[in-house]
């Protein structure tokens, strides 16, 4: 790529002469020499930050609670889709925990949560209704039938304890799961 420079003209400035512009020359650059780009402003003009700066805005108390919110509601997508509420938690958490360490407290929360109560606790029906499925040729079987329903039903549980935290968390009250709640806390604080 050429740049072109003025080339200087023998007339003495301020006469006009009728003459036009002075002439411009293109002038290739020396290939072994590196040109660096300038950025170019007007004067007056306030340059804008560059593309790759990354300014961190603060959420609004209301938006705080209702991405809190939302992270505690995740659970409800286990209903439709059996994994995808603790990946929505964790996304909360990566994309505002820079921006509001309540947010970032709530779906951390939410996600160890869901983790042990819908996946660990989905795990171990399967493998209680497994044994007992198994154990059922057998007439011990069905006595552990009460118990893995018991062990099914711990899923559901955190189904309404996850909506229960999203409308304490709504409305401006802090709340904590039992255990995850004060571990969260203190992972997070370091």
């Amino acid at each position: 790529m050429a740049e072109y420079y003025p080339i200087p003209s023998s007339q003495p400035e301020g006469s006009s002469g009728g003459e036009a512009a002075p002439a411009v020359q293109p002038v290739t650059p020396d290939p072994e020499t590196p040109v660096a780009p300038q950025p170019v402003s007007a004067p007056g003009e306030v340059s804008s930050p560059p593309r790759n700066a990354y300014v961190v805005q603060p959420l609004s108390k209301e938006d705080e609670r209702t991405w809190a919110m939302l992270a505690h509601l995740s659970i409800l997508l286990n209903l439709i889709t059996g994994f995808l509420g603790p990946v929505a938690a964790i996304l909360i958490y990566a994309v505002y925990r820079e921006r509001s360490r309540y947010v970032a407290y709530h779906a951390m929360q939410s996600f160890v949560f869901q983790l042990i109560a819908w996946v660990g606790a989905g795990i171990l029906a399967t493998v209680a209704w497994t044994i007992s499925g198994i154990l059922a040729v057998v007439l011990i079987g069905c006595l552990l039938m009460p118990i893995a329903l018991l062990i099914s039903l711990i899923p559901l549980a955190a189904l309404v304890y996850g909506v229960v935290g999203a409308i304490q968390v709504n409305s401006g009250q802090d709340f904590r799961y039992p255990l995850v709640g004060d571990w969260v806390r203190g992972t997070l604080t370091g």
